[in-house]
């Protein structure tokens, strides 16, 4: 699971480099309206935990971290919540730095536009899928469609193309992960689990987390080594 000291430390790099961020959540850090969009940095994250430790992916508007000799950020102002006023080399700098910091901690940049896209729809399931509340009344595919900005026929052919799986598969996949989570720490039991991600009964539940893992719920809540899989890792 994606784990806030994560999110904190995300902050921490951009407010060590004179950076406040106007926000920072799951799979996304925003700067502050005043910057530029060349100067801004949208970033979408997902957690990969290894047993070396923690494997981060962060995708940034290319722009932002633009390797060339033009600078991208010329001119700007810094729009970081001080009174301090950058020129356009100092802001460079800063967005370089806190590049640097940030694949010091772990966190690898995606400049790729559409892995930029198809990680915005792996963080939306994922959001979609462990807050059960955003799927009240809402389809999964207008959750993204809002998240993403682009049409869902878009979205999900470009997802299936670079992931070789469609967002429905990948969503039922998110969803049997979070069941095996919840099984093991026993708090809710199997009805209440179907109640909680909003499957239309129990019977439904069990046949699509067998499909998955080859298990009924029954059976892999009794298992000693449940073997719990990352989300990124799915």
């Amino acid at each position: 699971m994606v784990c806030p000291r994560c999110i904190t430390s995300v902050r921490e790099i951009f407010r060590k480099n004179g950076i406040e961020p106007a926000g920072v959540e799951l799979g996304v850090v925003t700067l502050d309206s005043d910057i530029p969009e060349t100067a801004s940095y949208v970033s979408d994250t997902a957690t990969r935990l290894t047993q070396e430790g923690a494997r981060h992916h962060l995708a940034a508007n290319a722009q932002t971290f633009a390797t060339g000799d033009e600078d991208p950020a010329a001119g700007l102002s810094a729009g970081s919540g001080t009174e301090e006023t950058c020129t356009g080399n100092d802001m460079y700098a800063r967005m370089r730095k806190i590049r640097h910091d940030l694949e010091g901690c772990g966190f690898e940049i995606i400049d790729d536009r559409k892995m930029q896209t198809v990680e915005r729809i792996r963080t939306g399931v994922i959001e979609y899928v462990r807050g059960p509340e955003i799927g009240e009344g809402v389809k999964l595919s207008e959750f993204l469609q809002k998240k993403c900005l682009k049409e869902y026929s878009a979205l999900s052919k470009l997802f299936t193309e670079m992931k070789g799986m469609t967002i429905e598969k990948y969503c039922i996949l998110q969803k049997a992960e979070y069941v095996k989570e919840l099984l093991f720490y026993g708090e809710l039991n199997i009805s209440e689990i179907a109640d909680l991600l909003h499957y239309s009964s129990t019977a439904h539940l069990s046949a699509q987390f067998k499909s998955v893992t080859g298990l009924t719920p029954s059976q892999f809540r009794r298992l000693k080594s449940p073997g719990l899989s990352p989300i990124d890792g799915i």
